[in-house]
């Protein structure tokens, strides 16, 4: 998630949250799903998230494909009804992938190196199109 509220969060989670549920899932191995609420609520974005995962509670941590298929089996849904967005390209996109999900790739500067994602935004304000348009 992007840190900067004043980037685009808000305003992306307040639209995205209308269609679609999400979740928040960190490697922060020295925090739990409980301190993440407590940090969303602090910027008052916490109503915005339907689930909230750690390593800790997934018993295992990213990169591994299990992470991921911890969190489909936890929220009860396909993988390809999941998009991971994330900012780390070994650690998000690929095991999320070999998972069996679309992924959006978070990079304020692009590269130019060919990308598994299937898509790739520079800004939080540019989520909730590519979600939609990812959906269709």
């Amino acid at each position: 998630m992007e840190t900067n509220i004043k980037g685009g969060t808000r305003c992306s989670s307040i639209k995205i949250h209308r269609l679609f549920s999400i979740c928040i899932a960190s490697n922060a191995g020295d925090s739990d799903a409980m301190l993440m609420a407590q940090a969303l609520e602090r910027v008052d974005i916490r109503g915005y998230f339907d689930f909230l995962y750690t390593s800790k509670e997934l018993g295992s941590t990213k990169p591994s494909p299990k992470f991921f298929q911890e969190i489909v089996d936890r929220i009860a849904v396909r993988p390809e009804q999941c998009v991971m967005v994330g900012n780390d390209y070994e650690k998000d996109i690929i095991p999320a992938k070999m998972t069996g999900m679309k992924t959006i790739l978070y990079q304020k500067n692009l590269s130019s190196r060919p990308s598994l994602a299937d898509a790739t935004i520079r800004s939080m304000y540019e989520l909730f199109q590519c979600l939609k348009d990812l959906d269709n």
